[in-house]
């Protein structure tokens, strides 16, 4: 057996013959797919599966546009300034380009402002409105951000400057004071609210420029798709045409950029998810984001090149600072933090990566956690929160809420700043609340699993399909299959062995899996054993030949496992992570290759000390079968390792006949006596006999009564009891030896495991399954 690390939650369909229909021609598969989905009807399909511009909402829906687009143009009417505020992560600043594009477009005097992530921090600041006003900005227009500042309206008013607030966060319990706000969470009239902060800027921007501004969908993509937002309704749409505009982007900043991401043909979600969206992010995570505006907005493709190459080396840098983080972070984190949300803070630490390195302690602890970076001059921490699905951590951060001295997120991520003095009381709150709200089950991160197929099934064809589904992302996820199959291949890959590939093989075709970072599973799966995969599909393409491929997320094994390692010499357990707490050895004399710690035992130790182990390694055949019988019995293992190692085997000598025993006895009846020591030689050349033979037979005839045996001189004993070969316990201990040789070491592998399974309590269940599947 091998447990899974996640838990899987398999999908249910509903059946539904709405989605029958001439005008929806897809797989039974797609079609489930797309009920799970809440897809129901051929209506619903057609407009899933082919997005279409024409159904995006209205913008003149969203409460305060019309205000503010009168507002704006009154202001290019007079060529009074306006000020873009926008924010520093890839949604901010193409949010802050798309708004700046569209004003250009109208001939509007206009330019932008980031704040700093590290003197500055997130969204509209006193200081900054201060300098706008002295800079002659009496409207400023925020984008990604603005909807918490309920100080800075109130100090945007009373310096004269119109605040126009654009924006997609969580409104809080107050809403700002401003001119006018354009947020879809607070538009009773706009069906959809969760549009990324460019989709909130490009919704305005179509109602400024009175017409749908197509050329700006790559922008929007980009944002989108690296803010994390659902991508069902208009951000669907949006995205699913704004990946088609960046895959024609006449823009020389993203062209840069993308061939710095080595990105060539269709651009997909995944590359904005992975490779443009993270150096969009390290440019404000290392420093100004002013520098990632530019890179959108450049016309000259030299200069976009530079600058993308600037891009990518402060990307670098960000690599190099979180993997140092992480490793500081881990160092502090002690076994009791990891019972509820983990908190760790640190003088000097990189704000602005905070937030990757919370979300590299949630993935392997599976607790929220909170990265703080410590000013001691300030006396506070500012820094970033990640969370794990089934704890809210906007909801319950809000209950402490005069704890922080800035706050702002959702129920996944966050970022604060809040006194030192506070961190404990703000960590002591969150860990009641998690212990009220949540089980040890909800600690483990989930996988959601939509179909079980069988290999037959997986072709390029079905492949094909699914990307119909795309583009992928919150609220519209890959895809995950599940697959039960033995692999014919198992091997690891990369760098340190870090990776394990997977090779299925049936009478119809091939499947290949690839578990990225899952190569320390390889010493826990054993050949010849059924795998349960759950994963994404996808085709691999090397040399121009393409191949379905499996990404594996997790996988497990259901039954009890033989690892056979017979006949090698010397096998070390270490490479199999033995658990002094869980398994057992069985061998006479313990070596190097059984760490000391390993409880150890012998087949005549009492089995009644012995309880249910996870592994059992068998260096040693047992005197008898019947001792290893009760061993399995009694410790009913998940994993045999049966590690037999015979030198002078018995099964392999050839066992003498009846008539090798009468030709023998003949000849010590004929000389009267013989003496080994003289004429051994000459009864292994006449018979062609090994010295081990001869001897074998002189055992058994001396403890049958019928020889005397003295200083190696064989006798005949002249008054013997008749007596059958099959007395002689001699006799009947070499049989016993070469049966047991010829069970447990000399037998084929499924015939092994057969054997070990007739002892294990599964026995009955695994013969049902067997009359099942007609094995």
């Amino acid at each position: 057996m091998l447990s899974s690390s996640k838990k899987w939650k398999f999908t249910t369909t509903e059946e539904s013959s709405q989605l029958e229909d001439d005008r929806l021609t897809v797989s039974p598969i797609i079609r489930d797919l797309l009920i799970q989905r809440g897809i129901t009807t051929t209506d619903q399909a057609v407009d899933f599966l082919s997005p279409s511009l024409a159904k995006l909402h209205n913008p003149s829906y969203l409460a305060s546009i019309e205000r503010a687009c009168a507002r704006v143009h009154t202001a290019i009417e007079q060529q009074e300034p306006i000020l873009v505020y926008g924010d520093y992560d890839a949604d901010g600043v193409s949010s802050t380009a798309v708004l700046l594009l569209a004003l250009q477009t109208l001939g509007a005097n206009c330019d932008y402002y980031i704040p700093n992530r590290f003197t500055e921090g997130y969204g509209p600041n006193e200081a900054a409105f201060q300098k706008a006003y002295t800079n002659g900005f009496r409207l400023i227009i925020t984008v990604d951000n603005g909807i918490a500042a309920v100080h800075e309206a109130d100090v945007a008013k009373e310096l004269g400057i119109d605040l126009i607030i654009t924006d997609h966060h969580e409104p809080q319990e107050t809403l700002p004071d401003a001119f006018a706000i354009v947020h879809p969470k607070c538009s009773p009239d706009y069906v959809f609210s969760e549009l990324a902060g460019v989709g909130v800027a490009f919704k305005f921007a179509e109602q400024l420029l009175g017409y749908f501004p197509e050329q700006l969908l790559d922008l929007v993509a980009i944002g989108t798709v690296a803010d994390l937002v659902p991508l069902i309704d208009e951000n669907r749409i949006l995205t699913f045409h704004g990946l088609q505009k960046l895959t024609k982007t006449k823009r020389p900043g993203l062209k840069a950029l993308k061939k710095i991401c080595n990105i060539e043909g269709i651009v997909t979600e995944d590359d904005i998810g992975f490779l443009i969206g993270p150096r969009l992010n390290a440019v404000g995570r290392m420093q100004d984001a002013g520098l990632a505006v530019q890179l959108l907005l450049y016309d000259d493709l030299n200069e976009a090149a530079e600058l993308a190459e600037m891009v990518e080396a402060l990307n670098k840098q960000r690599k190099k600072v979180v993997a140092e983080i992480v490793k500081e972070a881990e160092d502090m984190i002690s076994p009791k933090s990891r019972e509820g949300v983990i908190v760790v803070a640190k003088e000097g630490w990189n704000e602005g990566v905070l937030g990757i390195v919370a979300s590299r302690l949630v993935q392997k602890y599976d607790r929220p956690a909170i990265v703080l970076a410590i000013n001691p001059e300030q006396e506070s921490a500012k820094g970033s929160a990640r969370s794990i699905p089934a704890f809210d951590l906007f909801r319950n951060c809000m209950r402490y809420r005069e704890l922080f001295t800035h706050f702002g997120g959702h129920s996944q991520a966050a970022g604060m700043t809040l006194p030192m003095m506070n961190v404990t009381k703000l960590t002591d709150g969150l860990n009641e609340c998690i212990q009220r709200e949540l089980t040890e089950d909800d600690f483990k991160q989930e996988i959601v699993v939509n179909k079980t197929v069988n290999i037959a099934e997986v072709n390029e064809s079905l492949i094909t399909e699914i990307s119909q589904l795309a583009p992928f992302g919150m609220a519209n996820p890959k895809p995950v299959f599940h697959i039960k199959h033995i692999p014919t291949d198992i091997r690891q890959l990369g760098n340190n062995q870090a990776h394990l590939k997977l090779q299925f093989r049936d009478a119809t075709g091939q499947l290949d899996g690839i578990g990225f970072g899952l190569g320390g599973l390889f010493p826990k799966i054993s050949s010849q054993t059924a795998v349960s995969l759950v994963g994404e599909l996808g085709i691999n393409e090397w040399n121009g030949i393409r191949k379905p491929q499996m990404v594996i997320q997790d996988l497990r094994i259901d039954e009890w496992q033989l690892f056979d390692h017979r006949g090698k010499k010397d096998v070390s357990i270490l490479q199999y992570d033995p658990d002094p707490n869980t398994d057992l050895v069985v061998c006479e004399a313990k070596s190097e290759r059984i760490p000391e710690q390993i409880k150890t035992i012998s087949y005549e130790t009492d089995l009644s000390i012995v309880s249910q182990v996870k592994s059992l390694y068998l260096f040693d055949l047992p005197p008898s079968l019947e001792q290893l019988e009760e061993l399995i019995k009694r410790t009913q293992p998940s994993r045999i390792h049966a590690c037999f190692y015979v030198e002078n085997s018995k099964y392999m000598q050839v066992f003498p006949s009846r008539d090798d025993f009468k030709w023998f006895y003949k000849q010590i009846l004929i000389h009267k006596s013989i003496d080994l020591h003289q004429q051994l030689e000459m009864l292994m050349q006449a018979r062609g006999w090994t010295k081990d033979r001869i001897i074998f037979m002189s055992k058994v005839f001396f403890e049958l009564g019928f020889v005397k045996i003295e200083n190696g001189v064989i006798r005949v004993n002249t008054s013997p009891v008749k007596r059958d070969l099959q007395d002689s316990k001699v006799f009947q201990e070499r049989l016993r030896q070469a049966d047991i040789e010829k069970t447990l070491y000399y037998s084929n592998y499924p015939t092994l495991k057969k054997w070990f399974s007739l002892w294990m309590n599964d026995t009955e269940a695994s013969r049902k399954e067997e009359v099942t599947h007609g094995l």
